[in-house]
């Protein structure tokens, strides 16, 4: 069969464009994309998964949705007016229903536009409300909650998750990190000599219950000797000594033996 020339490569023609036209993208687990056409943005975010489009007029972007984590060094203002360098990280994530219109109102640089620059605000603030030793103490954790704290009211209505806050080094001024270095010592050295002087008082009450218990066991001994006890004890005796195959030499008043080895006699 005979084909038109012409026809043939108008066929061809409008193959070549459909396929040199056709743009696709595999959006992978964690992120979401963004459809983009003639600069406007599609805001139902696309799934992960291959997704073809329209190369000459639309884009897509792709917005990672998972946790991420974004390192900042900063000097944070102290309470008393020093400076401490501290390293912080930010755990952060997007909402994926939102990555449309952060995309649209932030930009794709949304992590130094706006998360890290809330950060660096929120630090501030909060340090300035704790003195540079309570960043070297348990109050590390409680300003750790509070720049999250301030920075989730922030940024939640923008789509982004602030899930945790984490000082991670700190480097104070040298002679106040000495300071604190000795002091902390010297609450340990105190509470070490508090913990001795327990043990002590401790062991001076056993031996004091230890004496008292032995003292009444003796009194109650004492108290159960009477006449009748010892007269028992002593007929116990004459007889024990009475089949006893030795030969022996007993003195007695009648009342208690005393009995004298045979070559111990003059």
């Amino acid at each position: 069969m005979n084909l038109d020339p012409r026809r043939t490569t108008l066929v061809s023609t409008l193959l070549l464009t459909f396929f040199t036209s056709t743009g696709c993208a595999v959006i992978q687990q964690g992120t979401v994309g963004v459809k983009k056409t003639w600069g406007r943005l599609d805001p139902a975010p696309l799934e992960p998964g291959l997704v073809l489009y329209e190369a000459i007029s639309t884009e897509v972007l792709t917005v990672p949705i998972r946790t991420t984590t974004v390192t900042v060094n900063f000097t944070l203002p102290s309470k008393e007016g020093l400076n401490v360098d501290a390293q912080m990280s930010i755990l952060y994530r997007i909402e994926p229903e939102r990555a449309p219109d952060i995309i649209a109102t932030i930009g794709p640089n949304y992590e130094d536009d706006l998360v890290v620059a809330v950060f660096r605000s929120a630090a501030a603030d909060v340090s300035a409300r704790f003195y540079a030793r309570d960043m070297y103490s348990a109050e590390r954790a409680h300003i750790e909650r509070e720049i999250r704290a301030q920075m989730a009211t922030v940024l939640a209505s923008r789509g982004f998750v602030v899930e945790s806050v984490l000082m991670k080094s700190i480097a104070l001024p040298q002679g106040l990190a000495k300071a604190i270095e000795t002091k902390l010592q010297s609450e340990q050295e105190a509470e070490r000599m508090q913990f001795l002087i327990a043990r002590e008082k401790l062991e001076a009450d056993r031996k004091r219950i230890e004496a008292e218990g032995y003292r009444d066991a003796q009194k109650v001994v004492a108290d159960g000797l009477t006449e009748s006890v010892l007269r028992l004890r002593a007929i116990e005796a004459f007889r024990a000594l009475s089949t006893s195959p030795n030969t022996k030499v007993i003195v007695t008043d009648g009342k208690a033996p005393l009995q004298v080895p045979v070559d111990a006699r003059p």
